[in-house]
């Protein structure tokens, strides 16, 4: 769909970063295309961050979705991309890998429409495994630790920008998503708390997130994630580099301590699942410790978080 031809007020404007992953890609705009809500009254736009290929033939099939463009590296780049090519009032971001759930663009909407000072919310975001029932170990860890929307919302005051609605003005007034050298929705969601907006969670509006297939993934994960953190909280603090030097040997222990939270689990099913999951917490944990090491006495490691887009 071009710019022109696009409607001139839509209410709402789905916005979705895009990388190497058209299968999926094609999976979450047919969920887009089935929404109980009148998508006339929305617009979509897949903004591509860089792949091998364009998804010209996946975005063919949806003639209400505008394929944009971003050279600049990074899911955050790729948002604010979409967020400056739309006039919506209503900013919503989901990832290319996620299913939508029928209801969704209803229940943000009506959440709006119900309360007319609201900035921004994070919707419930539910993990799906390869086989119901029957997690392998990665899948065990995202079971339990993927996207706790519940808590982390009020608690940190971010959503993850899998599931993340704001205001445009909100948007505006906070400023645009950070790029690679930083976890850009825990960046943005703070930047906008110290602003005085807030980020309300909404587990009415859900979208289904697939784990990580396997221990690798996790682990490049993890790699980013400490590399992000170095940044954030280690990089030019006073003191910052011996107070992560004191976490690494308590990374590496902290499994003990999550045992209370495997076992009460409802995210878990049986001894067996359990076992597993704690199984790999010790083995991410571990692998942290590892990094944070790494990123403590290696240029190198406080730049891998820069690298993984385009690797």
């Amino acid at each position: 769909m071009s710019r022109t031809a696009s409607q001139t007020a839509p209410e709402i404007a789905v916005i979705i970063p895009h990388l190497n992953d058209a299968e999926r890609l094609g999976k979450c705009l047919d969920a887009l295309a089935g929404q109980t809500f009148d998508m006339s009254r929305a617009e979509i736009l897949v903004v591509d961050n860089g792949s091998r290929e364009l998804p010209h033939a996946v975005i063919a099939r949806f003639p209400n979705v505008c394929l944009l463009q971003e050279s600049i590296p990074g899911p955050g780049p790729a948002r604010n991309r979409g967020a400056a090519e739309t006039h919506a009032p209503l900013l919503a971001f989901t990832d290319s890998d996620c299913i939508p759930d029928p209801g969704w663009i209803a229940a943000i909407m009506a959440r709006f429409r119900d309360n007319p000072g609201l900035e921004a919310l994070g919707g419930e975001i539910r993990i799906t495994i390869a086989h119901e029932g029957a997690p392998n170990k990665a899948e065990a860890f995202e079971l339990l630790y993927g996207f706790r929307q519940r808590m982390q919302i009020p608690r940190l005051h971010f959503s993850a920008s899998a599931n993340l609605v704001i205001r445009r003005d909100v948007f505006a007034a906070v400023g645009p998503f950070g790029g690679l050298d930083v976890p850009e929705d825990l960046d943005w969601g703070q930047r906008a708390h110290a602003k005085g907006f807030t980020t309300i969670y909404a587990p009415e509006a859900v979208v289904f997130h697939p784990a990580r297939e396997d221990m690798q993934g996790l682990y490049r994960q993890w790699s980013r994630h400490v590399s992000h953190h170095f940044h954030l909280y280690a990089l030019d603090r006073p003191g910052g580099r011996l107070k992560w030097a004191l976490k690494i040997p308590a990374m590496a222990v902290s499994p003990i301590a999550e045992i209370p939270a495997i076992l009460r689990s409802d995210r878990l099913e049986g001894a067996g699942q359990r076992l597993l999951a704690f199984h790999s917490v010790v083995n991410v944990r571990l692998f942290r410790a590892s990094e944070m090491l790494k990123a403590l006495l290696s240029p190198g490691g406080r730049a891998g978080n820069t690298r993984w887009n385009r690797s």
